[in-house]
């Protein structure tokens, strides 16, 4: 969801957010002054179940529902017509690792590429393009020093201009996998944009989601370990998110400020989503205009049918 900066930073915090006029629990102006004083935004912000980000059930949005179409509009942006990725698994704790997360992330974004899955965002256009199903996957980096949280874009940023070579094309996404929990935020990853070293990058920050039954699928398969399912599920998440909303001034969102992923949340059109290179996953639908209006799409959880699972 396009929630900006200084919300995620209070929730992360646990300061309790105040009145506001627009619903998201702050003032929409004051903090986009605020983003334009510090550093990119938080967008797409995958928040843990239940969690309520302004910490009361929104009756009044409930209300509006049937006065306004859920389907999400095109802002004047630019898209990812296709996505040139890479992993960076940041921590203390990564060197010594033995499990299946970083192996098994490289297979998830290997077989991302052209699946049915990544065709659920394909009707998007921008300013540059349609996005499409191809995305190119250029592996892992590991770097053991000491991660921060999820609190800082910049410092999110920073890391990857520090470890990456930035694809020069303005498609490259850098997923960081920190080996920190998510403790008392209030969710479970982000995405943002900024640049490194003048080119253009999309970024995204996942917190390590063992044992975190905010932030579980529940895949019950056995194919995968509970942590390597927890953060598959969320990149789906945030990787369908900035393809088709990229950056400033923004592309596709709804009248809440909803991305693809935000419509779809905790919602799962299958059991199990089969990739291009035959691995499966447990994964949450994408929000799909031409699904909700054709009536083709599984119920979110506000019974809008209007998510792909990419079967």
């Amino acid at each position: 969801m396009k929630m900006r900066l200084l919300s995620v930073l209070l929730c992360a915090t646990g300061i309790a957010f105040g009145q506001s006029t627009n619903g998201q629990g702050h003032d929409a102006k004051q903090v986009e002054d605020l983003n334009v004083q510090t550093e990119p935004p938080m967008l797409g912000v995958r928040w843990a179940r239940g969690f309520e980000p302004n910490g009361r059930v929104q009756e009044d949005a409930k209300a509006a529902r049937p006065k306004r179409s859920p389907d999400m509009t095109y802002h004047g942006g630019k898209i990812m017509p296709t996505a040139i990725t890479q992993s960076i698994f940041w921590g203390t704790s990564w060197g010594s690792y033995t499990g299946d997360k970083i192996t098994g992330m490289d297979s998830w974004y290997i077989g991302f590429s052209n699946s049915h899955y990544a065709e659920t965002s394909d009707e998007y256009t921008g300013t540059n393009g349609q996005v499409g199903a191809a995305t190119t996957h250029e592996g892992h980096i590991i770097d053991v020093s000491a991660a921060t949280g999820g609190g800082s874009t910049s410092a999110i940023l920073a890391e990857v201009c520090k470890v990456v070579s930035p694809s020069t094309s303005g498609n490259g996404y850098y997923a960081v996998y920190v080996d920190k929990p998510r403790g008392n935020a209030g969710y479970c990853a982000w995405h943002s944009a900024g640049s490194c070293g003048g080119h253009p990058v999309q970024f995204a920050f996942f917190f390590n989601l063992d044992g975190d039954a905010g932030c579980d699928p529940q895949d019950t398969s056995g194919q995968h370990s509970q942590g390597l399912a927890a953060i598959a599920n969320v990149s789906g998440h945030e990787l369908s998110e900035a393809r088709t909303d990229p950056a400033s001034p923004g592309a596709w969102y709804d009248s809440s400020g909803q991305e693809n992923g935000d419509k779809c949340a905790w919602t799962f059109g299958a059991p199990l989503v089969t990739f291009s290179n035959g691995t499966e996953w447990k994964i949450q639908g994408e929000w799909s205009n031409a699904a909700y209006n054709a009536g083709t799409g599984y119920a979110n959880s506000s019974g809008q049918k209007g998510c792909l699972s990419g079967l």
